[in-house]
């Protein structure tokens, strides 16, 4: 599967992962400084932002999405960070592909499964008719009762599009993704190890990687080193980007 991505900067390459209802653009607060010493590739993952829409979706496949646009793009290695559901691709993707990983970074994600926490959101953005709506004002309205969250519904509805008539649609596969969201949730599927150097950078605000994860972290990573941002919940690289890219830049 073709990936759309954007890139930035000169160096050696540097891949970045973006999480669930995400796409390539969230990386853009902290890109331009690492593009000060990286060569940055920011793709959509399969059925989010501009990438293609398909049925099927895990962990194994998006790994092979990125090994496909490392191909495609004449990455023979690169560093690899991945944000939340991109930090599972990317561990999945440096378990299945190890030579294509120089170094990687997870940010805020375990290889263990999930609960499923956003089942609400699925269904508050599954309920719209977007067609009955004419701004993108109404539809956070609408989207309140069951997002409270400003900043929430903003970000969610980064994902708004207009098609050939001027109508909103999901530029994001929503139903796809969805139906596959279980999936999203698993463990990582394989039992291989990565042996490279790894970096886990944890929100010391957040619950994604508690103590007990540590055990399974170093297990499948085995030169993993743990990383704390005290004042970061679940986005990290969003609540505390000096702090975050000084601890990417000094690991890489």
């Amino acid at each position: 599967m073709s990936l759309h991505f954007k890139q930035l900067g000169h160096g050696e390459p540097l891949v970045l992962l973006h999480g669930l209802f995400g796409s390539g653009d969230n990386w853009f607060g902290v890109a331009p400084k690492l593009a000060e010493k990286f060569h940055i590739f920011a793709p959509d993952l399969r059925n989010h932002g501009h990438s293609l829409h398909h049925a099927e979706m895990d962990y194994p496949l998006m790994a092979a999405d990125v090994e496909k646009f490392f191909t495609a793009e004449k990455i023979e290695s690169a560093h690899v960070i991945g944000h939340s559901m991109g930090g599972k691709v990317a561990m999945q993707f440096a378990l299945d592909f190890p030579a294509r990983v120089k170094k990687l970074v997870v940010v805020d994600m375990a290889p263990r499964a999930y609960a499923r926490t956003h089942d609400k959101i699925f269904a508050a953005l599954l309920a719209l008719d977007l067609a009955s709506f004419q701004t993108r004002q109404q539809i956070e309205e609408t989207l309140a009762l069951e997002i409270p969250s400003l900043n929430l519904r903003r970000f969610l509805l980064k994902n708004l599009g207009r098609d050939e008539h001027g109508k909103f649609v999901w530029k994001m596969n929503l139903r796809g993704v969805a139906e596959n969201y279980s999936r999203l949730g698993e463990v990582l599927s394989e039992e291989n190890q990565f042996d490279k150097p790894a970096l886990f950078i944890r929100g010391g605000m957040s619950d994604y990687i508690s103590a007990a994860d540590e055990f399974e972290i170093r297990r499948r990573f085995p030169a993993a080193q743990i990383q704390t941002i005290a004042s970061a919940n679940h986005w990290v690289h969003a609540d505390a980007p000096e702090e975050f890219v000084r601890l990417v830049l000094d690991f890489l």
